[in-house]
């Protein structure tokens, strides 16, 4: 399969029902997740963006939608942390085994505690990059938090 990635192999041994939609990934777009809704032709609230952050120095994972932004304190509060602070993409990209534009959540070279925007759950079904550059996978987020151990909280700036 030409879309095998950690990622969907991941999803596939834990036995996650999941599509995969891809699209033309376009290098130096200033907001890939807004790229992607677009490109798969869904509103970006299902559209989930994965940023790597750092919480107290220490790994950890955020997955929020596309057209949101996170809150550090709120992400920081959620992991049981003092303050979080966005990973530096060279890290990031060590520490993942995936390139900016292509992490995922999912099949990580390195677990690290996760926390996923509680106003996902609202989908039935949502899309998280599948862990390369213009693929992206369609799944239940409950499904995701579940093969992911992810935390369920509001980490989201308000606007």
């Amino acid at each position: 399969m030409s879309t095998g990635t950690p990622a969907t192999q991941m999803l596939k041994k834990a036995k996650v029902a999941f599509r995969t939609h891809e699209y033309d990934f376009v290098a130096g777009q200033h907001q890939i997740g807004l790229h992607a809704a677009e490109a798969v032709g869904l509103p970006p609230e299902r559209v989930l963006k994965t940023l790597m952050i750092e919480v107290d120095g220490k790994p950890a994972c955020a997955v929020i939608p596309s057209d949101a932004s996170l809150s550090m304190k709120r992400v920081a509060a959620a992991l049981g942390g003092k303050s979080a602070a966005m990973m530096d993409t060279a890290k990031a990209e060590r520490l993942t085994g995936y390139h900016k534009g292509g992490i995922s959540p999912f099949g990580q070279r390195k677990r690290c505690p996760t926390v996923i925007e509680q106003a996902a759950l609202a989908h039935e079904e949502v899309v998280i990059n599948g862990g390369k550059r213009g693929l992206m996978v369609m799944l239940s987020p409950k499904d995701a938090v579940e093969v992911i151990g992810a935390t369920v909280a509001g980490v989201c700036a308000e606007e």
